[in-house]
């Protein structure tokens, strides 16, 4: 594995963009030469170096594993936390903490996308609150996670109703892990001199659009994830809805992509069509998922509908009652 990687980083190297700083991307090279060409150049490289390629000894795999030895965990029985509690720890035990391989155990997300906040970011406080927390009760461990929060990985289920109420204190327990405000957003141009376009102030945009949770609990798994540029830190090729912002001269505007995925079926998504101004982003998703919510059958997610229906229909609805530039 090593050395086929060391290969793919050799071809990247030696054909990569270095005149422009924009497309100093290996994506760009992919693009450029093909998913085929680049395929032979790395399968050959790799041919070329493999013999003398460096080699992971069993013993070091031994000593980085020796780092990451089960937890003293205590023998403990599995039980409901949510039985006879009010129903917005219901809502938190059932989005935001998932089954733990150890009985008695179970993994909390600590939520860093409450309405009306940046998607990703917390405060100094609100860091120290969960720094202390999991020294109380996750063995002093916390996880960033890919999805821009937070895990407890190992919380006694005895414990989550004092966890819960620990969080809602810091404004950590929005109860929206995997649902649709859930959504990956790089900094953008508030932040970043790479950006073309801002992303924090559409996250917000839409987050007062989808404020009921009900409603995101009706529509059930969607991924959005926003990228201010090309660079994509946001991955936004692969989410289920895909932001890119852009600009045309001047102005703000943003490109919808649709059926990306990271998980399990991967895939980029396909741009529906012109982008869209910065105050339209949100109208334009609800458009989206409303149409989801009359085409789904039973328990379907909107990814699979998505897939089985094709993009022609979401396109249609996507600009049904705006006339997007070109």
């Amino acid at each position: 594995l090593l050395s086929y990687l060391e290969a793919i980083l050799r071809v990247y190297n030696r054909h990569g963009r270095r005149d422009n700083l924009n497309k100093a991307r290996i994506k760009v090279l992919v693009k450029s030469l093909g998913v085929a060409r680049f395929r032979e150049q790395v399968e050959e490289e790799w041919r070329l170096g493999r013999a003398r390629a460096a080699r992971l000894q069993a013993s070091e795999v031994e000593r980085v594993r020796s780092f990451f030895r089960p937890q003293p965990y205590e023998t403990l029985e599995d039980f409901d936390a949510s039985a006879g509690r009010e129903p917005a720890f219901q809502a938190w035990y059932r989005y935001n903490t998932r089954p733990h391989r150890v009985s008695g155990y179970r993994a909390v997300f600590v939520s860093l996308k409450a309405h009306g906040q940046n998607p990703g970011d917390m405060s100094c406080e609100q860091m120290e609150a969960v720094a202390a927390l999991a020294e109380r009760v996750s063995f002093g461990l916390i996880r960033a996670t890919h999805n821009q929060n937070l895990l407890l990985a190992d919380v006694r289920q005895s414990e989550l109703y004092e966890v819960w109420r620990e969080l809602q204190r810091h404004q950590l327990a929005m109860p929206n892990i995997g649902t649709l405000t859930d959504m990956i957003a790089c900094p953008g141009l508030d932040f970043c001199s790479l950006a073309n376009a801002g992303t924090l102030a559409v996250a917000k945009q839409i987050q007062e659009r989808f404020d009921d949770l009900d409603y995101l609990y009706d529509l059930g798994d969607i991924e959005i994830k926003m990228s201010g540029c090309m660079n994509a830190c946001g991955h936004h090729h692969v989410g289920h809805i895909g932001i890119l912002g852009v600009d045309k001269h001047g102005e703000e505007w943003y490109q919808i992509t649709l059926g990306g995925s990271a998980n399990g079926f991967t895939a980029l998504g396909e741009v529906i069509g012109p982008s869209v101004p910065k105050s339209e982003v949100a109208a334009t998703i609800e458009r989206i998922v409303e149409l989801y919510r009359t085409l789904r059958a039973e328990g379907e997610r909107f990814i699979d509908t998505l897939r089985r229906v094709g993009l022609a229909p979401f396109k249609e609805s996507a600009y049904a009652t705006h006339p997007a530039a070109a």
